[in-house]
């Protein structure tokens, strides 16, 4: 029985440490999950970025990774502090560069990008939803997870064409999509904050 639950906790344990896998930029090709687009581009360096302007050629990466038109990004300032946390790495409670988990990251992006302030939990994220089918989101919808039984244990924000925004456990602040195997498997709701 000992061997079991030890078996089981190490089973859990690899899945959750390998459950967001990045993928890179190619030499030369396009931008994809897990890049931070165009580094070298300036970034206006005001502390609130609600309504700031970047350039050009990172809205425009950004549009390339998600398959959209640039007109199609609704939130600029969205685009702008994903650009500004990309690649942080995951650190349970966190709040900060040095490190910061899924509900943290979800929270400080709303205020920072939507001027509204979001329970600290994903679990009490996914109580002030309103539900909606996946075929229906629009950037700016909150996307949750189940990791096993049924307490919501992660939350992303999701942008065009089942791509989200999300912190993962091993590479940090990452564009990842929801159809990959891992997140629909455990894909467990979506809404729109009601706040």
């Amino acid at each position: 029985m000992r061997l079991t639950f030890a078996v089981l906790f190490f089973l859990i344990g690899t899945l959750l440490l390998t459950s967001c896998g990045a993928r890179k930029k190619s030499a030369n090709g396009p931008l994809v999950a897990g890049s931070r687009p165009n580094k070298n581009a300036p970034i206006s360096d005001a502390s609130d970025s609600r309504g700031m302007e970047f350039s050009k050629d990172k809205l425009a990466n950004y549009a390339t990774l998600l398959g959209v038109k640039e007109r199609e990004l609704d939130n600029k300032s969205l685009y702008y502090v994903i650009d500004e946390w990309m690649g942080t790495p995951h650190r349970m409670g966190g709040l900060d560069k040095r490190g910061v988990d899924c509900s943290g990251f979800v929270g400080m992006l709303y205020r920072k990008a939507y001027g509204k302030d979001l329970p600290r939990t994903s679990r009490d994220m996914a109580d002030v939803i309103n539900r909606k089918y996946d075929k229906q989101l629009k950037e700016g919808d909150l996307v949750f997870f189940s990791f096993g039984g049924r307490n919501i244990d992660h939350v992303g924000i999701y942008l065009h064409n089942d791509k989200f925004v999300h912190v993962s456990t091993r590479k940090g602040v990452i564009i990842s999509n929801l159809k990959d195997a891992w997140y629909a498997k455990y894909f467990t709701r979506c809404g729109t904050p009601k706040i």
